[in-house]
């Protein structure tokens, strides 16, 4: 006959982000705030994206920083990011999912911005495509991208992507052409 194994116990899990989530970026401090339903204290935690602590330390300007964001939103909305997006409705006699218009015109304007970039093979492409499409960190762009078999250092990475963010801000019209470059 078996025995019966005994259950360890368990520790409580304290409430935050697990260790993969810290893993892949840090967060704010948390905001301590009531549920507007239910009155109850809830707490807030914000990823800080590569954009917010580049804005925050000063290393870009507003207009950049609004710059990276239309280009995420357009990229994102053209659905350029490779994860395959189940349709929650299926219609028999279906066989493919086709793209809607709204996503045809994101791609367009995705596409400008990459041309406006000097093309999605160019350095400034390349990192507008990864670091803010994709959101992959500037150190990972870095060391997976190089060119004539060397990789990038970090400090160039992050020059190449203010000057990225420098020529979507004059693409977009957020500062006039003559000061974006």
């Amino acid at each position: 006959m078996a025995a019966k194994r005994k259950s360890k116990p368990t520790k409580p899990r304290a409430l935050g982000p697990s260790k993969w989530r810290l893993q892949h970026g840090d967060f704010s401090e948390p905001v301590r705030e009531a549920d507007p339903e239910t009155g109850t204290p809830v707490q807030h935690r914000r990823a800080i994206d590569t954009l917010a602590l580049m804005l925050r330390n000063g290393t870009i300007t507003q207009e950049m920083h609004d710059a990276g964001s239309t280009f995420r939103a357009l990229f994102r909305r053209a659905a350029l990011d490779g994860m395959a997006r189940a349709p929650l409705i299926r219609l028999p006699g279906k066989s493919a999912d086709t793209i809607s218009e709204r996503n045809v015109e994101a791609r367009r304007k995705v596409g400008a911005a990459l041309d406006a970039l000097g093309g999605h093979d160019s350095a400034a492409g390349s990192c507008a495509w990864y670091v803010i499409g994709l959101e992959m960190s500037v150190r990972e762009w870095a060391m997976r991208q190089g060119w004539g078999g060397k990789t990038i250092p970090a400090t160039q990475a992050q020059g190449m992507l203010v000057a990225t963010l420098s020529v979507l801000a004059g693409h977009y019209g957020l500062v006039p052409r003559s000061r974006a470059a």
